[in-house]
Formats: C-alpha cells, structure tokens, sequence
C-alpha cells in the first residue's frame, strides 16, 4: 500500500501544473505551464513599452485536456479583457495558437472559455464545459486579428477581434457556468511539442466595468491616464487612479498635461511623472471642460457658479493658475459649456443653454458680447476652432444620432462629416490640421447623451472628410476625450479610460 500510495503521489506531482516562483511579472501573478509538455516556457515583461512575451510549446488546447504556457492573475465577477497580439516568425505550425483563456483552476482539464487566434488565421471562442470533457468552439467570421478582446457578462461570453484601424466583430457563448472566482490570462500554445512558439501581447487592459445599477455624477469607478500612438496604434498607461480622472489637454510645449479630478485641475508632468494641483482659486467645481489656447498662455475653464445656483459658467486664467479666473458669461443668462479659443485669443466658444435649447456661441472675453452660430431646438455641441482659425468643428443630433460637423467660423455653410449609426462627439483637430480624432458611443445610447462606462471607439479621420478609422478600442465615454489632446507634433493622444479595482 505503501507503494501504490507513493505512485499515485508521484503521478499527481508530475500531471500537475508547473508553477513560477510567486513574483509579479506587469499585472499578472505568475507563468505556469498547463499541462505537461516536453519544453517548458516563459513569459516577460518590458516596461519600456509595457509590452508581454511569451513562448509556449505544447501538443494542444483540444480534446479534454490542454498543453500551453499561461500567464495568469485572479478575477472575481465580470471583466472585459484586452490585449494586442502578433506571432514571432513564420512559426513551425499553422494550428499554433494564442489568445485569452478563463479557467477555473490550473489543472490540464479545467472548464475554461478561450479567445484564440491560430498561425493560420483562424479566430474561435473555444470552451469545455465539464472536467475532462471535449473542447467545443464558437467560429469567427473575422482572420488574423491582432485584437482580442473577451468579457464575461454573468453566464455570456463575448470574443471582440479586429485588426488595427478596424470595428469589431463579435461570436456569443451563452450559459457557460464558470466558478465566480476564476483565473484569467494570455497563454501560448505551438500546437507542436517539439517546438517553442512566440508572441507579443502589447496594450494589455484588465478592465472591471461598473456596476450596471451605478448613479451616473454619484457613483465612480477608477481611471487610466493613457497616451496612444496614432500610428501604430501602440498605447501606454502613464497613471492609474481610484478616483474619476477626465478630459486631458496636452499643452503646447509636450511637457505636461492638464486633467480634471473631483472639480480640480492637476498638472500631469511627462518627463517626471510627478502629479502638481493647477491653481484655480475659488474655481474648484470645474467641469471637464477646460481648453489653452493656441499658443498654451491661458487656460479656459467652465466652473460651476455656487452663487448662481451651481450653473456652469466660463471663466479664464493665466495656464500657470498663478492668478485669479475671470467671469467672462454673466450670471443668470443660462448654463454654459466651454470648447475652444479662437487663434487670436480674444474669443471663447461654447454651448449654451439659452432660450430652452443648446446651440454654439462665442463670447469675446473682454466685453462679453455674445454670438450665435447655431439655431436650432436639438443640442449642437462640442465646438473647436481648426488651427488656422477658419473653420469650427463641432458635433449635433440634428439627423437623429449625434454626428460630426464643419462650419466657417461666422456659422456659414455647415456641413455633415460622418453618416454612420454611431453616436460621434467631440471632433478635435491635429496642430499640423491633417485629422480629426473623436469618440463613437455605440448606436444604443440616448443620442444626446455622452455617459460614462461604455464600449466606445477613438476614431480617425482625414481633415477635409473621409472614412473614419478605429484608433482605440477603449471602456469609458464621458471625460475620455472631451478635450483637444493632441500632442504638439501630431503624433500622440492623450485620453482616459475607466476600470473599476481587482
């Protein structure tokens, strides 16, 4: 008995799963091999481009059981996961694999829900319902992407791919029973024992979405401050809060960003990383409607006027915050929303509420004389300046969804820019006035509405009009890119993204 007893011990030990010494490698808590396969594994982590490797060998992820290299944490409830991904070389063989999987335990035969994508185009959610049963799979009409996203809606299962500069396309697996406390992470797989495959996992998100019963202005979860590539579409995380963060503007010298938290403005430096508070003085219930002008010496703001009812009202200061702001609308004609600054910097553009509707206005800040460039009773908003003064961009719901649009800077000749079912905001102008970048809330929402928490795209498109393409993928909306947050040379951008903790 003594024996037998040593061997099952043995056999359990060598069928086990292999796991790292416990140390964090970016945002997960180990690497382990699944499985037993001849060539062990490994998996790094560059925080110079906050970018994963892993190499994984096994025979398959198949059947009822799997071999492959996971990088893994823990999660409890739902969760959006996220993640950019590319095989290294040609690869030995066309089934090898890589993705996002969900297991219930490390165990070779775990229940698990799996994002894949295989050396030869193939994209699947695969799945074993039971310990040890056959793998199952969910086929995508959609080849090769380089991103795979994965959320777990209670039961459902949802795998989002696309290739970069492209929408999504979605497959749905519903009442798959997963344990609530599960193990998420990326793996590879070579399809092959003999042989090591790579691949590179770059803009990795861990997203906990809200509560879906959350009171929207009451109820907040936390924010990532990012700055994206408009290139490569390469993204990097540079600040990570518990609080609501919103709306970052990039000052005109590349040195630092302005954002808004809790009605307060931060200085945000690039080069130190260090988080300085922007005096505004009496000014401390700030929306996240706050724009520089052109050549970055003043900062607009839109505070909230206690002593007219709260009603957010424009203000303007030295962008240093070394000296009071100054009332430019009055008390009482209704609220007001700032947007942008003509090139001159002698006039402010907003939204306001006058008459019962929201249109687009300028005030010149010295003698407060308001214009009005729009007239109509649906909400135009969102209005911006292009850089050589001429024209104003904004965004209305003027044809039933919200829309992009383009107008002489007197008001004449408007002009529609996007047609599609999207719900597009907040149209902002690169310095050198080659594109346009906004945010598209999907097609469910109250058109006149930007909230907060929800599957949103950052879209590209050319200066005088054309096909938008997907910049971002992102979880967030409201305060994500409400203001102009382009980088000087027109590379980068700067926006938020929304995640609760985990």
């Amino acid at each position: 008995m003594r024996t037998a007893s040593l061997l099952v011990t043995l056999f359990v030990f060598l069928d086990a799963p292999m796991l790292s010494a416990q140390h964090k490698i970016g945002i997960f808590d180990g690497t382990t091999v699944i499985g037993n396969p001849k060539i062990k594994g490994t998996a790094s982590y560059a925080a110079e481009n906050q970018t994963y490797t892993l190499s994984g060998a096994g025979t398959n992820m198949w059947f009822g059981q799997d071999e492959f290299q996971y990088l893994w944490t823990t999660l409890q409830g739902d969760f959006i996961l996220r993640t950019t991904v590319h095989f290294k070389g040609k690869g030995k063989d066309p089934h090898r694999k890589a993705g996002w999987i969900v297991k219930n335990s490390l165990d070779t035969n775990s229940k698990h829900v799996n994002a894949s994508t295989h050396g030869d185009g193939l994209t699947s959610l695969q799945y074993r319902t039971s310990i040890g049963g056959l793998t199952e799979e969910v086929k995508s009409a959609n080849t090769s992407p380089t991103i795979i996203q994965l959320e777990r809606r209670g039961t459902t299962y949802i795998m989002s791919t696309a290739k970069f500069g492209e929408e999504f396309t979605q497959v749905e697996l519903a009442d798959m029973e997963m344990d609530n406390e599960v193990y998420v992470g990326l793996y590879v797989c070579s399809h092959n024992p003999s042989v090591l495959e790579s691949a590179t996992f770059s803009n990795v998100r861990i997203i906990k979405p809200v509560d879906p019963e959350f009171t929207p202005y009451r109820d907040y979860i936390g924010s990532n401050l990012e700055v994206i590539d408009v290139e490569t579409g390469h993204r990097e995380v540079l600040y990570q809060s518990a609080h609501s963060i919103q709306a970052p503007n990039w000052t005109p010298d590349g040195k630092r960003l302005i954002y808004n938290s809790k009605g307060h403005l931060y200085n945000y430096d690039l080069a130190s990383n260090g988080i300085t508070p922007l005096n505004t003085g009496f000014a401390v219930n700030n929306n996240n409607d706050h724009v520089l002008t052109f050549d970055g010496s003043i900062l607009g703001i839109s505070n909230h006027n206690q002593e007219d009812n709260g009603t957010s009202a424009l203000y303007y200061l030295p962008s240093k915050g070394d000296s009071l702001p100054k009332m430019v609308t009055e008390p009482g004609v209704g609220a007001s929303y700032f947007h942008g600054w003509s090139k001159d910097n002698k006039k402010m553009i907003f939204t306001g509420n006058r008459n019962g509707a929201y249109n687009i206005f300028t005030i010149d800040i010295k003698n407060g004389k308001e214009a009005q460039l729009t007239d109509l009773p649906t909400l135009d908003d969102g209005p911006e300046y292009s850089p050589d003064g001429k024209h104003i961009f904004f965004n209305s719901v003027r044809t039933g969804n919200m829309q992009l649009f383009r107008m002489k800077k007197n008001g004449k000749d408007q002009e529609q820019l996007t047609f599609d079912e999207y719900n597009n905001w907040f149209p902002h102008v690169s310095p050198d006035q080659k594109w346009i970048v906004f945010i598209s809330f999907p097609k469910d929402i109250d058109p006149s509405d930007h909230p907060f928490y929800k599957h949103c795209m950052l879209r590209i498109m050319p200066y005088k009009g054309g096909k938008p393409k997907v910049l971002a993928h992102i979880y967030g909306g409201q305060g994500s890119i409400n203001v102009p947050s382009w980088s000087p040379d027109s590379k980068r951008i700067a926006f938020v993204t929304n995640t609760g903790s985990y």
